[in-house]
């Protein structure tokens, strides 16, 4: 007597597509989070030594669910980082741009 086998069903797979000019990727030494009810909005910046004006170079929007999961994703490859190549060192001395104060508010703009 035969068995009945089932084979398994596939996996849904996504293939997703990297154009070139943003496979590249873009420079960012400061986020700006804002949210509202339904959105929230992570604005990447870069602040230039010396420049009296800084430049958004991206805007993602995410769900507050989406915001979530990427909180979730970016805290476990912090993670696996510093297992990897030791602790993140998270002093403001000479090693990188000097952020705004922490009285800074952005203005939001569309």
């Amino acid at each position: 007597m035969a068995e009945d086998k089932k084979t398994p069903p596939q996996q849904n797979q996504l293939s997703i597509d990297l154009p070139e000019d943003i496979a590249e990727g873009v420079y960012s030494n400061l986020a700006i989070i804002t949210h509202s009810s339904s959105e929230f909005v992570v604005d990447f910046v870069r602040i230039v030594p010396n420049a009296p004006k800084a430049k958004v170079k991206s805007r993602v929007i995410l769900t507050p669910e989406h915001a979530k999961r990427l909180l979730a994703a970016l805290a476990d490859n912090v993670q696996k980082y510093e297992r990897q190549f030791g602790v993140i060192n998270n002093s403001n001395g000479n090693n990188g741009p000097q952020f705004p104060p922490t009285s800074f508010t952005p203005t939001a703009q569309a």
